[in-house]
């Protein structure tokens, strides 16, 4: 799936993904590959994901160090919105 991470600054990433965890206003939920389409409020959280391939995009200041080695990745926001269409999530955080 591709997933793409946009604030207001710029894109922070962009690339193929196999797995997302994202902190939902009702609690954390998880997205794989062929998922039904989802629109939803994103809560203060961290959003974790795994690649499948090297990104396009990375802005990799705003991603800590110690999870890049396993293609894991973490990232704080503090509220958003997700669109998951066609394998295709696009994050617009805060």
């Amino acid at each position: 799936m591709i997933l793409e991470i946009v604030t207001p600054e710029a894109v922070l990433y962009k690339g193929n993904v196999s797995i997302i965890t994202l902190p939902g206003a009702k609690g954390s939920f998880q997205i794989l590959e062929n998922h039904a389409p989802i629109v939803a409020l994103l809560e203060k959280g961290t959003i974790t994901f795994t690649e499948s391939e090297a990104p396009k995009v990375f802005a990799k200041e705003y991603f800590p160090e110690e999870s890049k080695a396993k293609g894991e990745h973490t990232l704080s926001i503090t509220g958003g919105v997700i669109e998951q269409k066609d394998n295709k999530i696009i994050v617009l955080a805060q």
